[in-house]
């Protein structure tokens, strides 16, 4: 199923009715936190972390420029050169945070939002734009990078990266793999398969949740009647939620799952609990199911504004740097439009390549009918 179907047969539904249709819990449950929305460091007893000022801005300029990137996109589909684009915004500390926390021989199993994740696996951010631009079907070799191919159909990674980290445990290597999805996906069965999976073969796996509470027009209290992360209790394995808008805690956090799994303990979940500030996509309208309040309230979370309300506090940042990082963003995002729009348009035929290894008669008849229609429309231009 696509990201388009599920949209379109989703019912849109106001925020009022969703209001009225949350679940009562005795508590809102705890987070881990380790710097607060006024940019204020605090600590937490079992996750520890101390990062240098060249890391910290480090992390910083991973989200601005992730965050420019992103609106570029956003803008391009404006323009009519892609077709699609699931924006990431408001998301960037936890994909920032869980992303610097992964080791070079770890693997990532991601969805079709993880922009920021594949900006730190160093996936150059003009080869994610070409399956939205529909002149591939995935710009990269997963493997040169360790990060898969987007995974459109919802849910359907967290079984692979199982079965990866099921593989990883075989060979006996000293790496782990994380799997993201959404609070969405979580209703999925793949999810619960892989969670079964992954507990009983004790996987070195990581499930990486990022709940920004909307699963396109679906609220998650009309999906769950208890926190995500406790979810990972029925299975056998722990779960944390952490605060998806801190990019240290999310850093922590992720370190600290990745290394249980590497030490053989197996799976985690981490719930990075975050909000997502734009639409599920561009062909969506989230004023139609939710309120303008929240989103208000929900900016005054900002992951890059926390991070660097902090940095100034602390004099780790002056105005020359923020100023070079600007003219960094902007470079991105021209370099960015330029290479969208110079994309060559795919060979029609390439799909034919790949269906067998070896070849097939009824391939190569396929072939051959689509190569005529093809050119049918150039002799009517003739």
């Amino acid at each position: 199923m696509t990201v388009e179907s599920t949209a379109a047969r989703k019912p849109r539904r106001s925020s009022k009715r969703t209001s009225a249709a949350k679940t009562p819990q005795k508590s809102e449950p705890q987070l881990v936190q380790l710097l607060t929305p006024e940019g204020e460091r605090v600590e937490h007893p079992d996750y520890a972390i101390d990062l240098s000022g060249d890391e910290l801005r480090g992390l910083y300029r991973d989200m601005v420029l992730t965050r420019r990137f992103d609106a570029e996109a956003t803008a391009l589909q404006r323009q009519g050169e892609l077709g699609l684009w699931a924006s990431l915004l408001g998301q960037e500390a936890a994909q920032i945070g869980s992303g610097r926390a992964l080791r070079d021989d770890d693997y990532v199993f991601p969805t079709y939002r993880e922009h920021g994740v594949a900006w730190c696996r160093g996936v150059d951010p003009t080869n994610l734009l070409g399956i939205f631009r529909g002149v591939n079907h995935g710009g990269w070799d997963p493997n040169s990078n360790n990060f898969h191919l987007y995974t459109i159909v919802i849910g359907s990674q967290t079984l692979h990266a199982t079965g990866y980290a099921m593989g990883v445990a075989k060979d006996g290597a000293d790496s782990a793999v994380i799997a993201y999805f959404g609070d969405g996906a979580s209703s999925q069965g793949d999810v619960a398969e892989s969670f079964t999976f992954s507990a009983v073969y004790n996987a070195p796996v990581v499930f990486f949740c990022q709940n920004n509470q909307w699963a396109i027009s679906e609220p998650t209290e009309r999906q769950t009647r208890v926190p995500l992360y406790q979810r990972a209790q029925g299975y056998g394995f722990p779960g944390v939620r952490v605060d998806g808008n801190d990019v240290l805690a999310c850093l922590a956090v992720t370190k600290s799952a990745l290394e249980r799994a590497r030490r053989g303990e197996g799976p985690t979940l981490v719930e990075a609990f975050t909000y997502r500030m734009g639409a599920h996509t561009t062909s969506d309208d989230p004023t139609k199911y939710r309120a303008d309040e929240e989103r208000a309230a929900w900016e005054a979370k900002d992951p890059i504004l926390r991070l660097r309300t902090y940095l100034e506090k602390q004099d780790l940042a002056d105005a020359a740097y923020f100023t070079a990082l600007d003219e960094e963003s902007e470079a991105l995002g021209k370099r960015v439009r330029e290479a969208v729009r110079a994309m060559p348009d795919p060979d029609r035929l390439a799909i034919f390549d790949h269906a067998y290894a070896d070849g097939s008669p009824l391939v190569d008849e396929e072939r051959a009918q689509f190569a005529a229609y093809q050119a049918s429309f150039a002799e009517e231009g003739n």
